[in-house]
């Protein structure tokens, strides 16, 4: 029970890695907030967590828009009263070949992944200086280091999250704030599930480890990054990807 007590806030946790996540801290002794624009599905998650033993609450929550934010804070707060770990994990895809990428789509990746993690960040910080104490994660990924083709935005915005973790770790410290990311390579979801085997086998080519991660893989990079143990780690990525990127 690692985070026995804590109360965590967790963007884009309804489903997916976001929920493996949610899931993960909960089981680890921590209080969960499920923020997510999918309500329904947030609550199915957070109904989940209550099951096992644990509190927590369903948030509606658009990332990108500022209103929303900080009602989803105040949201939080009013509930559990402090906030220890902000988990920064929504995000969402528009791929294209950058010729053909629309501005829109451009716009709209980077308002949810980056300029989200922003304006969560931030609002967590206010919180965060005035306990003098806090764990923010981000959740990054392998193509801010590597690029990827069809992914300018999101490699853009997954890239820039880099840049705002290690601001705010220097920011920061001195208010016994902690910010890091966890960056993932490719992991086993129903998205990738449904990809044909060679395309699979392809994908596994480019891992030394010669297969995907998993959800857990990535939940257990930041339970550890949130506990104790971890304290006297700030301004870092923790990659989570099979050795693809070294």
């Amino acid at each position: 029970m690692r985070l026995e007590g804590k109360k965590a806030l967790i963007t884009g946790a309804a489903q997916g890695i976001g929920k493996a996540i949610a899931l993960g801290m909960a089981k680890e002794g921590a209080d969960i907030g499920i923020a997510d624009v999918n309500i329904e599905s947030a609550e199915k998650t957070a109904q989940e967590i209550r099951e096992s033993g644990r509190k927590s609450i369903s948030i509606k929550l658009d990332v990108s828009k500022q209103g929303d934010v900080s009602s989803a804070f105040a949201t939080f707060i009013k509930e559990f009263g402090v906030l220890d770990i902000l988990v920064n994990n929504a995000g969402i895809t528009k791929d294209n070949v950058l010729l053909r990428m629309k501005e829109e789509d451009w716009d709209a990746v980077l308002n949810i992944n980056l300029k989200g993690s922003f304006l969560c960040s931030k609002e967590a910080v206010k919180i965060m200086t005035k306990q003098r104490s806090g764990k923010i994660i981000s959740i990054s990924s392998v193509v801010a280091f590597m690029g990827n083709p069809g992914q300018a935005n999101y490699s853009a915005s997954k890239a820039g999250l880099i840049g705002l973790t290690k601001t705010i770790a220097k920011e920061y410290a001195s208010r016994g704030i902690r910010a890091n990311a966890v960056a993932p390579g490719f992991i086993q979801t129903a998205m990738t599930d449904v990809l044909p085997d060679a395309v699979k086998d392809e994908m596994k080519r480019a891992i030394p480890l010669g297969q995907f991660g998993t959800p857990e893989d990535v939940t257990n990079a930041v339970i550890f990054l949130s506990s104790k143990e971890a304290d006297y780690i700030t301004g870092q990525v923790i990659h989570v990807n099979g050795g693809m990127y070294m």
